[in-house]
């Protein structure tokens, strides 16, 4: 990854779920989209991906308009489609079919031939006594740390 183009992550996810299986798709995305992103311009709140008739969706990914658009800007808040293999959006179908299962974004990045690709997850949510001990290992990894040095 080049040092100008930004990654975007979302962190909150990790906090929420339990991240099983990890995929990196393409997304179909506008010019302004481009340059807002390399821009470092998106937030991940609420987004979240959905299978529909064999396509991969990802929904309320906010991209915040370009700021030298035109009147041909984007919308902020519409639903992109990714890019995946069939038999990956097949395997990622199956397993959202289970209890609990919900596919959910993880990072935007630039590849180095600079394209546009989005990490999604296949992720379990968490309950609050799972919450805790995460909070509660960073906890002590920090300390490791901080002990370390």
């Amino acid at each position: 990854m080049s040092t100008n183009t930004p990654e975007i992550e979302n962190r909150s996810v990790f906090h929420e779920f339990f991240i099983d299986g990890k995929y990196e798709a393409g997304m179909v995305l506008l010019g302004t989209e481009v340059k807002s992103l390399r821009a470092g311009r998106a937030s991940f709140n609420d987004s979240y991906c959905l299978v529909h008739k064999g396509e991969v969706w990802l929904k309320s990914l906010h991209i915040a308009e370009y700021s030298h658009g035109t009147v041909n800007n984007h919308e902020p808040l519409r639903d992109r489609k990714l890019l995946l293999q069939k038999r990956e959006i097949k395997k990622i179908e199956a397993k959202l079919k289970e209890k609990g299962y919900t596919l959910v974004p993880l990072r935007i990045f630039f590849t180095d031939r600079q394209l546009v690709k989005i990490e999604i997850g296949l992720a379990k949510g968490k309950k609050m006594h799972d919450k805790r001990e995460s909070i509660k290992q960073k906890d002590v990894e920090r300390e490791m740390k901080r002990f370390l040095k």
